[in-house]
Parts: C-alpha cells; structure tokens; sequence
C-alpha cells in the first residue's frame, strides 16, 4: 500500500468525483483510477460506487477514510520534523480567525511567515470563538485567534491573551445618534439594534452588559457574518457595538464611546500537544515561544462567536 494511493483515495472521496480527484493531485484521471483499482484488490474490497451520475463511498471505503487521513498526517510530520531539524520548515500550518480580529494583522503576519517558510503549506478558515477552541483542541487547526467576553478563559488549549478593550457604539454618518461624542447603555436601550445570534459570546458581550444595568434592548436583525453586520449599520438600520480597532478599518461608519460599555479580550491559542515545526514557527514569528511549553489554565467554556 503506497501513500500515493491513499492520497488518491481522500481526493476522490472528498471531490466525489475521479476527474477532479485527478485534477486536484496533477495526474491523469486513468493512472489515478488504475491506482485506486489496484489498491482495492490489494484490500479484497471495493472502496468506491461508481455510477454514470456520481461517486461515493462504500462501507469499506468509509472504514479505510479516517485511517488513511492518519497514515498521511504521520508521514507528512515526519517529513517535516526531518526538514526542520536541519532548519527548514516545512508541512501545514491550518490557522484559524474570527472574522473581527484585530489585535494581530493576520494577512500581514501569515505574509511574513511565507517569506521565511516557503515551503510550509498555509490553510486558513474564518469561523466562531467556540467552534475554533474545538477545532484546536481536535487537532483540526492548530492555532486561532479568538474574540471572547472577558469574564471568560479558553478551556483545553494553549492560550495567550493579546488584547482586551471596551466595545463602542457604531451608527451611521446620518443615524440621530452620530452627532454624540458619548452615550451609555441605558440611552442606547431605546435603539434598534443589530448584532449576531443569541448566545454567541460576541452577542453575550452585550446582553449581559444590558441585563446587568437591568435594561432590555430591541435586536431587530441578526446576522452571522460581521461584515454583514456593519453593512446594516451603514444603512441607518440599527446600532452596533462592536471593537473600536475593528471599526477604525471600516469606511462610512461613525463610532460613539459607551461610558459604561463592555469588553472582550482577543487571544491566540494553541493545541497542548506537541506542535508542528510549521505551527512552531509561527507561534514563535509572534512571540510566543516559551510560553507556548506552558499549559493554559483551565477556565470557563467559550461560547461560539463569529467575532
């Protein structure tokens, strides 16, 4: 059984298709099905249905999956720990971001990363506070940059905290509000406001900020995505609140300072387990390296947030 042909197998399964498995591996459709054919009678079983219309996984194939997927991951941190004990870096470095991230410039940093490590293999996914923290505990990604409540603490990862400030109010240049130089919550509660999926901690920020004041607010329109967000506010919809860092990158939209608004605290975090040379490397271009030998105290679970 050849790596090779293990590959094959994942990018069939994952492409449900032979001719784009072929593409996506750079080979010709014949020799990666003369592969694969050669592979399952290797096994004694088939591992693919294939029909005029589509391809997918038989039960055997389904079994072979997972275990091909750690053959790989093996050789390929093997390679890499090769390469990096005579000083170079190779393998995959999957990092993943909130879309509201500020306190580190991700492109310019992955950028710089490039130009030391050519041949490290970069994968980046925008996704939630919760969902990142799993991720990188699963082995899934190995680095994120989350955006959590300050009340809160990363659980079961490696974890630095980079930043923490108090959220601001966000309108648009003609919003009655945009002419303020300062509002508080309370004056804010009679507002329509915008702002992500209940029990997000990017949303939980707030609500609790509000129920802690004893106020209730109107969110009229809930959104997943922060660039749809602002994309509202800057139609006169509702108020927002969200990082001023974030907002001082956003065009047309006028940001008012809430005396007694909340916070959230921006982190990188990190597997517990032995890094890649590629993840290594990059913890290190950030200037974690010590640290990065160091458990991270356990504390409460986040909740998911697409900030």
């Amino acid at each position: 059984m050849e790596l090779q042909q293990m590959r094959y197998v994942i990018a069939v399964a994952e492409t449900n298709s032979f001719t784009r498995a072929a593409q996506r591996c750079l080979v010709v459709q014949s020799a990666l099905s003369h592969q694969i054919a050669r592979l399952e009678r290797e096994l004694g079983a088939r591992l693919f249905e294939r029909t005029s219309r589509r391809v997918r996984l038989t039960a055997a194939g389904a079994a072979f999956l997972p275990a091909a997927r750690q053959c790989l991951e093996a050789a390929d941190r093997a390679t890499a720990e090769v390469a990096a004990v005579v000083g170079e870096v190779r393998g995959r470095l999957a990092l993943g971001v909130i879309p509201s991230v500020a306190a580190v410039d991700v492109p310019h940093v992955l950028g710089e990363f490039h130009r030391r490590h050519p041949k490290a293999r970069i994968s980046l996914s925008v996704g939630a506070s919760d969902e990142l923290v799993e991720q990188v505990r699963q082995g899934e990604i190995e680095v994120a940059f989350l955006g959590i409540p300050v009340t809160a603490r990363p659980r079961g990862v490696m974890a630095r905290e980079l930043a923490r400030e108090r959220l601001v109010a966000v309108v648009s240049p003609d919003h009655p509000l945009a002419g303020e130089t300062s509002v508080d919550l309370r004056r804010l509660s009679s507002e329509v406001f915008v702002d992500l999926p209940a029990k997000t901690a990017g949303r939980a920020q707030s609500d609790l900020a509000f129920a802690a004041a004893g106020l209730t607010r109107e969110v009229a329109f809930e959104v997943t995505n922060a660039d749809y967000l602002t994309r509202l506010v800057g139609a006169g919809l509702g108020v927002a609140l969200l990082p001023p860092s974030y907002v001082e990158g956003l065009a047309g939209m006028t940001m008012i300072e809430v005396t007694d608004a909340p916070a959230r605290a921006e982190y990188v975090i990190w597997g517990r387990e032995d890094r890649t040379p590629a993840a290594a490397a990059f913890l290190d271009l950030l200037g974690i390296e010590g640290e990065r030998r160091q458990a991270s105290p356990a504390g409460p679970r986040t909740s998911s947030s697409p900030m």
